[in-house]
C-alpha cells in the first residue's frame, strides 16, 4: 500500500533530523560533503516551487477577481479578506505581547550580552528605518511589472493582478471570453505542474531540513531556551486554540480538526521551506481539493494572504523586540509596547519583500524604540527553526481565512471529499 504524501513528508522530516545531526557540516561520502548533497536536493525542490509561484499567483488572482462578479462582489470579498487578516494578525501579536510580559525570557541577566556582529545581517539591515514602512506601499505599484516578477515583488504583482482582473470584468462578449479562457488555461496548467512537483516533496523536504539541522545542530538552543519556548508557546496558542475557535464559531465548522488534516501536506511543506510564497501552490491545492473551497474564493484569498497575512511573523517580531529590551534591561512603557504592536502589524504585511525577511523588519522596530539593532545577532541561533514554525502558522491562518470567507459566501459542502476518503480508509482497515 502506497503511503499518503503527508506521511511520506513526515518520515522525510524525521530522517532529515537524524541524518543532519549525525553528519553535521564536516561529514563526507565518496569525497562529497553531505551538506552539499542536502543543499543540492533542497535547492532543486525549492527552485521548482518558486518557478511556479509567479504564473500561479497572477493567473489565480486575475481569475478570482474576474469570477467574483463586478465591483460590488470585489468590494465585498476584499473587505472580508482584509478584515480577517487584520483581526488575526492583531490577535497573534497580542498573544505574543502577553506571554513575553508574563514569562519575561530576557529578564534576569546581570549585564547586557556581548554582541557578535554578523556581517551579512548588518549589510542587509544597513540604512533601514521607519521609511521602510512607507516603502511597503511604494512596492505596491511597480514601475515595471516584468521586473517585479523577476524580483518576486509579490505586493506589486498582486496589485497589478487585482487591477487586471477587475477591469477584465468590464469587457463584454468575445474579448472577455478569450481573456477568461486564457488565464483559466494557465491556472490549470500551473496546478498540474504543482501536483508533479509535490511528488518529489519528500526528497526536497529531506534536503532542506537535513541541511538546516546539520548547520545549526541542537546544542546551541540552551542559551535562548526561554525565548524559544516563549515564541513556541505563543505560536502554539494561536495555531491550536485561536484558529480552531475561529473555524468553529466564525466559520461554523463543526469539526475544526478536519481542517488540520486537509492542510497537513501544506503545513509540512511550509515547515521545511520557511516560505509562504513557495508553499502557496500546495496551500491552494489543499484548500481547493481537500477542504473543498471553491476556486473563486481560493484564487482570491490565498495569494493575497501569502503576502499580507503573516500572523506568525508579526507575533515573532513583537516577542523578539521585547525579549531584546529585557536582555538590555530597558523597561518599555505601555505606549512604547503599543508602538511595537502597531509596527509589528505594519511591517509583517510587507515582510516577504524585504531582504532577510523578518529580521530586517525587527530592525525597523528596534530603531523606533531606541534599541541596538546589532542585538539581532543574538536571535540567529534559533531563528531558522522558529522561521519554519512561524511560516506554518502563517499559511494555516491564510487557509482558515479561505474557509471562513467561503462559508460567509454561502459555500456549505466543505471537507466532503476528505470525509469520504477518511471513511474509505476506515472501511479498508476494518
Amino acid at each position: 500500500m502506497k503511503l499518503a504524501l503527508h506521511w511520506q513528508i513526515l518520515i522525510a522530516l524525521v530522517l532529515a533530523a537524524i541524518m543532519g545531526s549525525a553528519t553535521g557540516v564536516t561529514g563526507t561520502i565518496l569525497g562529497i560533503s553531505w551538506i552539499a548533497i542536502y543543499d543540492f536536493i533542497g535547492t532543486l525542490f525549492l527552485n521548482a516551487l518558486k518557478m511556479i509561484v509567479i504564473p500561479l499567483v497572477v493567473s489565480a488572482i486575475i481569475l478570482g477577481v474576474s469570477n467574483i462578479g463586478g465591483q460590488q462582489g470585489f468590494s465585498r470579498l476584499g473587505l472580508k479578506t482584509l478584515s480577517y487578516y487584520a483581526a488575526t494578525g492583531l490577535i497573534a501579536i497580542l498573544i505574543g505581547l502577553t506571554l513575553v510580559n508574563i514569562i519575561q525570557p530576557g529578564a534576569g541577566q546581570s549585564e547586557a550580552p556581548v554582541i557578535e556582529t554578523n556581517t551579512q545581517l548588518m549589510s542587509a539591515i544597513e540604512g533601514k528605518g521607519m521609511g521602510d514602512i512607507a516603502e511597503i506601499f511604494v512596492r505596491m505599484i511597480p514601475d515595471n511589472i516584468f521586473k517585479a516578477a523577476v524580483e518576486m515583488q509579490m505586493l506589486g504583482l498582486i496589485f497589478f493582478s487585482l487591477l487586471f482582473g477587475f477591469f477584465m470584468t468590464q469587457l463584454t462578449g468575445r474579448p472577455r471570453e478569450v481573456m477568461h479562457d486564457f488565464w483559466q488555461a494557465i491556472f490549470e496548467v500551473m496546478m498540474k505542474i504543482t501536483h508533479l512537483v509535490m511528488k518529489f516533496a519528500p526528497y526536497g523536504v529531506f534536503g532542506l531540513v537535513a541541511a538546516s539541522v546539520a548547520r545549526t545542530g541542537f546544542e546551541q538552543f540552551g542559551n535562548l531556551a526561554w525565548f524559544f519556548l516563549t515564541v513556541s508557546l505563543a505560536l502554539a496558542l494561536h495555531f491550536f486554540v485561536v484558529m480552531p475557535m475561529i473555524l468553529k464559531f466564525v466559520g461554523k465548522i463543526q469539526n475544526p480538526w478536519l481542517h488540520y488534516k486537509a492542510m497537513f501536506p501544506a503545513l509540512l511543506t511550509a515547515f521545511s521551506t520557511s516560505s509562504s510564497a513557495s508553499t502557496l501552490p500546495v496551500t491552494m491545492s489543499n484548500i481547493e481539493h481537500r477542504a473543498g473551497v471553491s476556486n473563486r474564493v481560493t484564487s482570491f484569498v490565498l495569494p493575497l494572504g501569502a503576502t499580507v497575512n503573516m500572523d506568525g511573523t508579526a507575533l515573532y517580531e513583537c516577542v523578539a523586540v521585547l525579549f531584546i529590551a529585557q536582555l538590555f534591561g530597558v523597561d518599555l512603557s505601555w505606549s512604547q509596547q503599543l508602538l511595537v504592536v502597531i509596527l509589528a502589524l505594519a511591517t509583517s504585511i510587507g515582510v516577504a519583500g524585504i531582504p532577510s525577511a523578518s529580521l530586517v523588519a525587527i530592525s525597523v522596530i528596534l530603531l523606533a524604540v531606541g534599541l541596538p539593532i546589532e542585538a539581532l545577532g543574538i536571535l540567529l541561533v534559533v531563528d531558522r527553526l522558529l522561521d519554519m514554525m512561524r511560516t506554518s502558522v502563517n499559511i494555516f491562518s491564510d487557509s482558515v481565512g479561505a474557509v471562513v470567507i467561503a462559508r460567509s459566501e454561502g459555500e456549505l459542502n466543505l471537507y466532503s471529499s476528505l470525509e469520504k476518503a477518511t471513511e474509505a480508509e476506515t472501511s479498508n482497515k476494518a
